[in-house]
């Protein structure tokens, strides 16, 4: 009998990822931007037919795609090796050239709009407003711009525009718990709930009408629901809510008085359908945990980007009368059966103050299991760890680690109370969280206290850092992926845009210096003591280089060793399939290298 070898990193980080999609006017094509090749592209398939093809060459990551609504050509945004800062390129269906339709060397070019007629492209940039951002319309018969909308207040996104084009829907962003939208008519801005008064965000909206729209808004709730705005009476009207989960996209069936809803709730979404005339909701079955986006083509038919805790992003199509998904794209992990992937457990544990946290288990199977636990605090960190496939997850379980994955307080999907509960917090409960999680796994014989790895990227980067400083005790070795090592040099450190947000999410460098000093990880250089990889991106535009560069710096001047990996063609996180398998390959053999 043949015999083949056990599967290796490669087989798991050779899995696909899908960074966007979109169908065309007429449905008989999907775009999307895929790394097929090892770098992301954009491909195309002619539906009903699912055999993909090339459409540009340009390795590089795609961040937005907009048809033109006659189907004569795409718009889209590249950035460069992950700098994120996106051009915007025309391109025909059959793939080709990238026209440059709007490019500004260092600067964004965000979110690209069509008109119906296509003569006419919306756009955000920062181009001449880093700090607040801009709004433009670009005539693409005339090569004319003009500003639409300056930000002034709070960094500014254009998001929608009404039927007849007499109005745009904007969000405001202050803070992550602090998300404003208005419209502008008529040179008027009419905010949707009022200015002033406690935080509350706004996600997602759309227009069912000219003077209609609907959204999702936790104005005065704990939780987002569905609000309708009047833009005639100027009237806010609560709608539908569901206790305990959150909206988060809202998406229209053109022609027909019909939303979808997609609903965060814990470590799953759900999709809803709800009738504009009955106020009836209706849960649709759905083929993946985690829903990354939606489109509604003008048919009614429901296209979806999706993923589960052991299935990757795929495409699926549900025909408006029909029940049964249609997988229009087919990845998966080669040369692994599904048998060999982990579903996780969900658990719940109380905090060090009662607080009740949920939390994802991935346990190795017990036949490949070496009995070490990896606790892996999440990025954002006002973002959550989700039923959603991580190549990293299911390639360390099937080498035999655990992984363990808290939604500490500050993550999404448990409302804004929850959500508010990091800002100016950044080192102190979420820190707690962690720790009393790992005391949870030790009561209930879920881990050994001394089989214990860390590891985590961005803020989990951040927090495996803070935590090695405080908490050594708990820890065999400690991988930073591209996380701030000082609160000081982060907060001058980050995009324009940004800067206005830090007072309320990190902290004020001067009102709150000794908080920011006893949070920043490298004031407890002394107590870092073991084994150590960092990892970092040489254009992220997030976390800089420097964030890396200082901390790899300090512990070496202590005579301490520790593996430092740049990558100089990627930014805040890989683009490149070459560099992700490199890097994981290192992790696993750090990890071996402390068993």
């Amino acid at each position: 009998m043949i015999q083949f070898k056990k599967p290796d990193v490669e087989h798991f980080f050779r899995t696909l990822g899908i960074q966007q999609f979109k169908i065309s006017p007429d449905e008989t094509q999907c775009i999307f931007s895929t790394n097929i090749s090892g770098k992301y592209n954009l491909w195309a398939m002619d539906l009903p037919q699912m055999f993909p093809y090339p459409l540009t060459f340009i390795d590089q990551s795609c961040q937005d795609i907009c048809y033109d609504k006659q189907g004569r050509f795409i718009i889209a945004s590249f950035d460069h090796d992950g700098d994120e800062n996106t051009q915007l390129y025309a391109l025909q269906t059959v793939g080709g050239e990238l026209k440059p339709i709007r490019v500004q060397k260092g600067k964004q070019h965000l979110q690209p709009m069509m008109s119906d007629d296509g003569s006419k492209l919306y756009y955000t940039s920062n181009k001449d407003n880093e700090t607040f951002l801009n709004t433009y319309l670009y005539n693409l018969l005339s090569e004319k711009e003009t500003v639409l909308h300056q930000g002034k207040k709070g960094a500014t996104y254009l998001t929608n525009k009404s039927p007849d084009e007499l109005s745009f829907t904007f969000l405001e962003h202050f803070s992550n718990t602090n998300v404003r939208a208005f419209v502008k008519k008529d040179g008027e801005d009419i905010y949707l709930t009022p200015r002033e008064g406690v935080d509350h965000t706004i996600s997602d909206m759309v227009y069912t009408s000219e003077n209609e729209i609907y959204f999702t808004t936790d104005f005065e709730s704990d939780f987002s629901y569905l609000a309708r705005f009047d833009l005639q009476t100027k009237q806010f009207t609560k709608v539908k809510a569901i206790e305990g989960e959150e909206f988060t996209m809202i998406k229209k069936v053109k022609d027909r008085n019909l939303l979808y809803l997609v609903n965060m709730k814990g470590v799953i979404d759900r999709l809803y359908q709800f009738d504009l005339h009955t106020k009836e909701l209706s849960l649709v079955h759905i083929p993946v945990s985690v829903i990354d986006q939606i489109e509604i083509a003008e048919s009614g038919n429901v296209y979806i980007l999706g993923r589960t805790a052991t299935n990757t992003y795929n495409i699926y199509k549900k025909e408006e009368t029909e029940e049964k998904w249609i997988k229009l794209t087919n990845y998966g992990v080669p040369g692994v059966s599904d048998q060999q992937l982990v579903e996780p457990e969900v658990l719940t544990y109380p905090s060090f103050d009662g607080l009740e946290i949920e939390a994802l288990l991935f346990k190795a199977r017990e036949e490949v299991s070496n009995g070490h636990v990896v606790l892996w605090p999440h990025g954002g960190p006002q973002a959550a760890e989700r039923q959603s496939f991580r190549a990293l997850f299911q390639f360390l379980t099937y080498y035999g680690f655990s992984i363990f994955a808290p939604n500490f307080r500050g993550s999404t999907g448990y409302g804004l109370s929850f959500k508010k509960m990091v800002e100016r917090n950044w080192g102190d409960g979420p820190r707690h969280d962690n720790i009393e999680g790992l005391e949870f796994l030790f009561k209930n014989k879920l881990a050994d206290r001394d089989k214990v790895f860390l590891m985590g990227g961005s803020f989990g980067g951040y927090m495996s850092l803070l935590l090695h400083g405080r908490h050594p005790e708990y820890f065999k070795a400690v991988v930073d992926i591209f996380g701030p090592s000082n609160l000081f040099t982060f907060i001058n450190s980050v995009p324009e845009h940004w800067k206005p947000i830090m007072d309320q999410w990190v902290g004020n460098p001067e009102k709150d210096k000794q908080m920011l000093i006893d949070y920043s990880p490298d004031t407890y250089l002394e107590t870092m003591t073991k084994p150590m990889l960092i990892i970092q991106g040489a254009n992220d535009p997030r976390v800089v280089k420097a964030e890396s560069d200082q901390i790899v710096e300090a512990i070496r001047n202590k005579g301490r060793e520790v593996e430092y990996i740049v990558f100089d063609d990627e930014g805040h996180g890989f683009s490149k399939k070459e560099n992700e398998i490199k890097t994981y390959r290192t992790i696993l053999d750090f990890f071996n290298k402390y068993l």
